[in-house]
C-alpha cells in the first residue's frame, strides 16, 4: 500500500510565548502544498524501513517512520511492516515533510492492518512524534496554537492559484532560528486577517523568524523579492526556514530563474 505525504507551508508564523516544557507556543495558519514524498508500507514478518531519493541524516532508529511504528505496536496485535520511504520533500526546510511521513504512516498502518482507528487517536499519537504532525491527519488548512499541536477550522480556498517554493539549502537548525526571536503577542489575528483578498497580505502577514534571518542569509530575502519581481501576490519564508514561497493568480514562468536552487512549482489545494 501506498501512501504521499504531502508538504505544507505556514501562513504567517508568530511566536507568542515560551512553555516552562522548553516548547514555544505560536500562531499559523497551516496550509497543505502538493510536494510529495512516496512511503509504501506492506504487511511482513519483521519491521524493516529502507529509503532512496534524498538521502536522509542521523540514525534510521531516529526515523519518524519507525517511531509512528512503535507508537502504534500495541493496536497491530504483533503484525509488522516492511516500508520503503522516496524522499523528495527536503529535511529541515520548514516544509513539515519529515512530519508528514510519520503522520502518513500512522494513517498507512491503520488502513492496511484495518485497525479503525478515530482520527482523534492518531492526532494524539501524532502530537507524540513532534508539534507539526497532527495536522497532517486531516491535512487541510487550519488555524495552529499553543505549540503546534492544537487547531481551529478555517474557511481558506487558495486553489484558484499557483505556488513557487524555493529551497535554497540553507540549514538553519530549530536552535539558531529561535536564538533570534523574543516571544511576543501576535502583531495581527490571522484568523481575520486571512478573509482579506490575498492582494492585501503582504505587509500584513508575517513571518516572525523570517527577518532576523534574512539578515544573517540576505539570500532569504532575496529570493522573496525576486518572487515578488516575478509577479507573485503573495510571498514569504516558511517555518524556521530557509525555504521562501510565493503564490501567484497565474502560472509564473521563471525563465530559469533558480536554477541554483531545488524549486517546486504548482497548483495550489
Amino acid at each position: 500500500m501506498i501512501s504521499f505525504p504531502n508538504a505544507k507551508i505556514n501562513i504567517g508564523l508568530y511566536i507568542t510565548d515560551k512553555r516552562a516544557d522548553g516548547y514555544h507556543n505560536i500562531e499559523s495558519i497551516f496550509y497543505p502544498i502538493a510536494w510529495q514524498d512516496a512511503l509504501e508500507a506492506l504487511p511482513s514478518e519483521k519491521l524493516s524501513f529502507e529509503s532512496s531519493g534524498l538521502e536522509i541524516p542521523g540514525k534510521p532508529e531516529n526515523n519518524l517512520i519507525l517511531k509512528a511504528f512503535h507508537l502504534l505496536k500495541d493496536s497491530l496485535d504483533g503484525h509488522a511492516a516492511k516500508f520503503h520511504l522516496h524522499k523528495v520533500i527536503p529535511m529541515g526546510a520548514g516544509l513539515g515533510g519529515g512530519s508528514a511521513d510519520g503522520a502518513f504512516t500512522l494513517k498507512l498502518l491503520n488502513e492496511l492492518f484495518e485497525l479503525g482507528l478515530a482520527n482523534e487517536f492518531l492526532k494524539n499519537l501524532a502530537a507524540e512524534l513532534g508539534s507539526d504532525c497532527p495536522f497532517f491527519i486531516e491535512n487541510k488548512p487550519v488555524f495552529c496554537y499553543d505549540r503546534g499541536i492544537r487547531f481551529k477550522e478555517i474557511s481558506l480556498d487558495l486553489s484558484s492559484y499557483y505556488i513557487v517554493v524555493i529551497n535554497p539549502s540553507i540549514h538553519i537548525s530549530t536552535a539558531e532560528a529561535y536564538a533570534s526571536i523574543t516571544p511576543q503577542k501576535a502583531k495581527v489575528n490571522l484568523m481575520e486577517v486571512i478573509k482579506q483578498p490575498l492582494s492585501q497580505w503582504k505587509g500584513q502577514i508575517e513571518n516572525d523568524f523570517e527577518k532576523p534571518l534574512s539578515v544573517k542569509y540576505p539570500l532569504i530575502a532575496e529570493l522573496k523579492e525576486n518572487l515578488y519581481q516575478n509577479g507573485a501576490t503573495y510571498a514569504s519564508m516558511t517555518g524556521s526556514g530557509s525555504t521562501v514561497y510565493g503564490i501567484f493568480e497565474n502560472e509564473p514562468d521563471l525563465k530559469n530563474q533558480f536554477d541554483d536552487y531545488t524549486v517546486w512549482k504548482g497548483k495550489m489545494l
